[in-house]
């Protein structure tokens, strides 16, 4: 998509269509899909980079404490 987006603005300039406010509007098109779709695969890229350097998570250890299975009564 980005190639393409990009192969379409540059058709549009070679041959002449985009001297019209058309041509115009479909180069600004052409050229914001080439855009996002670069964000998009920059921020794909970065996620894909920061798991594989992420280190590995390791199983939580149990903290509680042994308890007994019911209270005593209060005295008093």
């Amino acid at each position: 998509m980005i190639v393409s987006g990009i192969g379409a603005a540059v058709w549009l300039v070679l041959t002449g269509q985009a001297q019209s406010v058309d041509g115009l509007f479909l180069v600004l098109t052409a050229l914001l899909v080439a855009v996002v779709f670069g964000l998009y695969v920059k921020y794909m890229i970065g996620r894909a980079l920061e798991a594989a350097q992420a280190p590995q998570a390791q199983p939580a250890k149990s903290v509680a404490k042994e308890s007994p299975a019911k209270a005593a009564p209060v005295q008093g």
